[in-house]
Parts: structure tokens; sequence; C-alpha cells
């Protein structure tokens, strides 16, 4: 249970320390004197979001610290879970944000993070504020709440369990089934584009090669009469030529060698000359052999240089060459893909199974809600009755559809609060002081099963009144017997059945204004009590009415403490 708070400033609030009673604490004070900002403290220091214009101005920090003791076996149970200490029966939770944003979190000293003191806090508190009866009206809420009630998660652990198998093997199922598409769109891409390159016979340098012919072929004409003219100019029937003049000086020069011995030398250089003209000629003859007139060959040359261009710029490729490595390439590639058909086929009558488990989990499930919502509906009807709605008529829609995480349920809350009336969904007729008391309900028939040691309800008595005020006080009272009980309350009707009455008051001290938190004794009690009923200056009769008023339920309770 929470044993102590302490506060330092927060908000309004300098410094104050509460402690509390383990049984039915109440807080009560004028309109804005400051009660959300102690709910607001609770929530920080159990790992709640908070803002930092939530520090008193003028200071660097805000810290709150909870005690607290008498741990109970679910809390010691997440304590050991996280490794923390918990020898002495008591924990302190320590949460500081500064005015910069930033936030420190404490655990028995030493440091934690926020989300640690968010997961402890689940298992020490539970919080009910106004927001709360909200979820009330939203139907996607109303199963989990029956969930709490309960209590059993057995059957929906083991459903989640097996529902996410199913999502798993569905989603690895369509991976494959998305890969064996992409690779077949990718085989039919390889096939169409080997089908398309193969009429070209492409090989490494061949269209180079074909290049250099086409421009041989264009030129073709001009090569060949120059070749011509050569053959005629080097060797020819004339005495022109330039083998027959050679011919003729190396004769003019050989009748002298014995005369001139410089002329062997030079007989013997005109004769090398004239073989290697001799070899020039016959070059030439053989090159105007090979320039192609051929038109066809042009053209098919041309053709198919057109084809590699083609395919170049239809498949970025740089050129022939790469053209021909992309075809190895894909060849390769294609020889590679093999597909997950056997993968596919397994994972396929795995899902099946799986769906069927499923299925049938989900309709264990849904009986067993069926069940417990035949008890939950008794139960919180039996709590209505109790807190002054004696012709209530609560039920729920319970349907079934597609499997989800949640199971194949679907559940809306009716009501009906008026005797003759069909329920109908909450959000169309109940009222807010009709929310406060199904909620109040709903958390009285959980409490038993959740475990939970301390219950906060922020203004739980919203819309109510009368009668109803103090069916809510009495239930209150009575949940406060087993769980500690926190209730900031307009009413006197809840205060008067407090264990232990704090005030909360707003005060101006050195020109600014602070928020205290007083315990009150018997006699600030019937004054505050006297002040909620009839306003800041209370009669003497209304006095007498508080004082009478809180010792007839001190007395109901001293006697019932004695029958028990």
């Amino acid at each position: 249970m929470l044993k102590e708070l302490e506060i330092e400033n927060l908000a309004v609030i300098s410094h104050e320390r509460i402690q509390f009673s383990p049984h039915f604490n109440v807080f009560t004070g004028e309109t804005g004197a400051g009660k959300s900002i102690l709910i607001n403290g609770i929530h920080a220091v159990l790992g709640q979001r908070v803002t930092r214009d939530i520090v008193r101005t003028g200071c660097k920090k805000a810290t709150i610290t909870a005690l607290f003791t008498e741990l109970e076996p679910m809390v010691c149970e997440k304590l050991d879970l996280l490794e923390i200490s918990h020898e002495d029966d008591a924990l302190l939770l320590t949460r500081t944000i500064a005015v910069d944003g930033g936030s420190t979190a404490r655990i028995n000293g030493h440091t934690t993070t926020v989300s640690i003191l968010r997961e402890i806090g689940e298992v020490l508190i539970n919080i009910h504020g106004q927001h709360d009866s909200q979820v009330l009206l939203s139907p996607e809420s109303h199963l989990q709440i029956l969930d709490d009630f309960g209590g059993d998660l057995t059957l929906l652990e083991a459903y989640q369990g097996a529902f996410h198998d199913l999502q798993q093997t569905a989603k690895e199922l369509n991976r494959l089934v998305k890969m064996e598409c992409e690779k077949t769109n990718r085989r039919q891409y390889l096939q169409h584009f080997l089908m398309d390159t193969e009429p070209v016979h492409l090989k490494i340098g061949e269209e180079n090669a074909l290049e250099e012919e086409l421009i041989l072929m264009q030129h073709a004409e001009e090569l060949l009469s120059a070749l011509r003219h050569a053959v005629s100019a080097i060797d020819s029937d004339n005495d022109a030529s330039a083998v027959f003049l050679t011919e003729s000086a190396r004769d003019e020069l050989a009748a002298y060698t014995d005369i001139q011995q410089e002329f062997t030398a030079l007989c013997e250089r005109l004769n090398t000359v004239r073989i290697e003209l001799k070899d020039i000629a016959e070059e030439c003859h053989t090159l105007c052999s090979r320039v192609d007139l051929d038109s066809n060959r042009y053209d098919l040359v041309q053709k198919q240089l057109q084809e590699i261009h083609r395919l170049c710029r239809e498949y970025s490729c740089t050129d022939g060459n790469d053209l021909v490595r992309r075809r190895a390439e894909a060849e390769t590639e294609l020889n590679q893909i093999d597909g997950n058909i056997e993968k596919i086929t397994e994972l396929k009558k795995e899902k099946n199974i799986l769906l069927e488990q499923v299925s049938d989990k989900a309709k264990a499930l849904s009986k067993y809600r069926a069940e417990t919502l035949e008890r939950f509906v008794q139960e919180v009807t039996a709590q209505l009755e109790f807190l002054n709605m004696p012709n209530v008529i609560l039920t729920g829609r319970h349907t079934t559809g597609k499997l989800t995480i949640h199971g194949m349920d679907n559940l809306e809350f009716l009501i009906s609060a008026n005797c003759g009336e069909e329920p109908k969904p909450l959000a169309k007729i109940a009222s807010g002081g009709e929310l406060s008391r199904i909620m109040l309900a709903l958390k009285c028939v959980i409490a038993d099963r959740d475990g939970v040691p301390t219950l906060i309800f922020d203004e739980i008595d919203t819309g109510v009144s009368g009668k109803a005020a103090q069916k809510i006080g009495q239930k209150l009272r009575e949940v406060g017997k087993f769980h500690q009980v926190i209730c900031v309350t307009h009413l006197s009707q809840i205060a008067v059945m407090a264990d232990q009455h704090l005030m909360i008051e707003k005060q101006v001290v050195e020109d600014r204004t602070e928020t205290h938190v007083s315990l009150l004794n018997q006699a600030g009690r019937v004054r505050e009590i006297a002040r909620i009923m009839g306003g800041d200056h209370p009669s003497d009769l209304l006095l007498q009415s508080a004082q009478a008023e809180l010792i007839r339920w001190q007395d109901s309770e001293r006697q019932d403490d004695e029958n028990s």
C-alpha cells in the first residue's frame, strides 16, 4: 500500500508530506485548491508522462517520492522479476522532473528508468479518473474489461500464442510467394533477353570488326582505284614503272662494278628495292581482291550493326562487348534461379493446420467469455443495484466475427437504467452519474481479482448526489476493508465514511500561492463536511448535522468491526 507521499516544488505545492491510512482515504477541498496536482504527482512517481511546466515557477526541479509498505505477493513477484530488492517489505520510488524537461527516476535510492517505474506502478496503484469512465463509451474496450473480470487469461494467452504463430507462418508464406512471383518475372525477363539477343550471334570484338568492315565497304571504290594506280605505278608493263626504272638503274651501274667497287653495293641496294617494290605491288594486288563491292554484304553488315545498337540501347549496355557479357551473366543467373515450390507447399499445409488450431482455440475462448459474461452481468448488476440503480438491466451484445489478436469475439455492454426500457449502448443513454457508478461497480468486482493493493478514485462522484452518493461512499468503504482506497470527492456523503480525511487548500505565503494538505482531526472533519454541505460559512445547524452524520457512520463502522 501507499504509506507516504512527499512532493516538492510541484506546481503550486512547495513541499508536502502526506501519510495515508491503509483503508479508506478521502481528499476534499474547494474547486481549484490543487487536488488534480496531487493526482498528477502520483501519476508522475508511477512513471506516467508529465511535462516540464509541472515544475513550480522559479524552481529548477520538482521531486515526488512515494513509500510503499506491506507489499502484496504480486508486487514482490514483479520486483523479483526486475531484480529489485525489497528485503524490508518496503519500496521507495522517486521521480525528479527538471525545468528543462529532463527526468530521472530512482528505486530504493538506485537510478532506474521511467519505464521501469511505470511497469512497477501498474501493480502498485490503479487510478480511476473521469477519463476512465469515458472508456466505457468505447465498445472496443469492453472485451478487455470482461477479460480483466474473468481473471484467467490461460485461454486468451494460448489463443494469442497460436494466432502469433499463424501470423508468422502467413507472413513467411506471403514472403516466399512474393519472392517466387518476383523470380517468375525475373525468369521471364532473362528468357526474353536471351531470345531477343540470340539472333545476332555476337562475340567479343565482333562489333568493332563489323564497324571496320562497314567503313571499308563505304570507301571501296576509292580504295580499289588507289590500289590499282599504286600497282600500275610500281610494277606494270610500261617502261615508266618503278620496278622497270629500278632494274634499269641497277643494270647501268652493274656494267661498271669492276671499275668502281662502290657500284657493287649500290647494285645490291637497288636489287633489294626492286624486290620490295615487287612485294608491295603484289600486296596491293591482293588487297584489290579483298575490297568488297557486294551491296548485299553491305546491307547485311549495316543491319547487323543497327540491331546491335538497338539491343544495347534497350538493355542499357555500353557496347557490343557489354552485351555479350550480359548474355553470359543472364544464362548463369537463369540456371541458378530455383523456385521455393516445395517450401511454399509445406507452409500452406502448416498454415491450414494452424488456422484450424487457432479457430478451435478462438471457439474455446469465446465459450469461456460467454460464460464469464453471465457471471459479469450478475455481479455488476448486484453492485449497481446497491449503488442506487435498482431497476438496472445490464447485458452484453456478444457476437463473433473474423479472427484478430483478441479472438473472434465482439462485445458491447448494453444497459437500461429505467424500468420498461430496452437495454441500449452505454454511449446513447448513460449519464455522467451512471457512468461513475458503473465504473465503480466494475472496479469493485475486478478489484478482488487483480490484486492491485491501492485504488485511487479521482472524482468518482461526478454527476451523483443524494442517496446514490451515499451508496458510493458505502461501497468505497467496503472496498477499503480489503484494499487501500484513496478518493478525491466533492460530496459530504462520501467524505463522512472515510477512515482518514485530508483537506487540500490554497494559502498565500509571502505573496505566493501555495497548496497545503492537512490531516483533519474530528473537529476539522466536522467543519469541512459542513462546508461541503453548505458553503464557506456553515451555520450551527449545519455543523451539528455534519457532526451527527460523521458520528453515525463512525459508530456504524465500529459495529461492523465488532460483528466481524
